[in-house]
């Protein structure tokens, strides 16, 4: 029973920054992969980052060049640092933990980028 947490999130200018964490109560190593995901009002939930096992990662391609996702291994917490923000970024941002038997997600922080 993994519980994820996620913090960070808050309101931004367009072009600014924030970076985004997601403490688990769990081993984050033994998962087959993290991510991020996010939901904008009207939206589905959609992919934004994910880092595997292996450390490989992969992006959506409307946040790739922009965003970064890592991960310390020690304080059990994934990262997503967002740069050069824009307004259709605004969304709530969810964690998620993949293992080879379960998936879990947080309940999500909100990220508003306006002017």
């Amino acid at each position: 029973q993994v519980q994820l947490v996620e913090s960070g999130g808050g309101l931004v200018q367009p072009g600014g920054s924030l970076r985004l964490s997601c403490a688990a109560s769990g081993t984050i190593a033994s998962a087959y992969a993290m991510g991020w995901y996010r939901q904008a009002p009207g939206k589905q939930r959609e992919l934004v980052a994910i880092i595997t096992k292996s450390g490989s990662t992969n992006y959506a391609d409307s946040v790739k060049g922009r965003f970064t996702i890592s991960r310390d291994n020690a304080k059990n917490t994934i990262f997503l640092q967002m740069n050069s923000l824009k307004a259709e970024d605004t969304a709530v941002y969810y964690c998620n933990a993949l293992f080879y038997t379960a998936a879990y997600w947080g309940q999500g922080t909100q990220v508003t980028v306006s002017s």
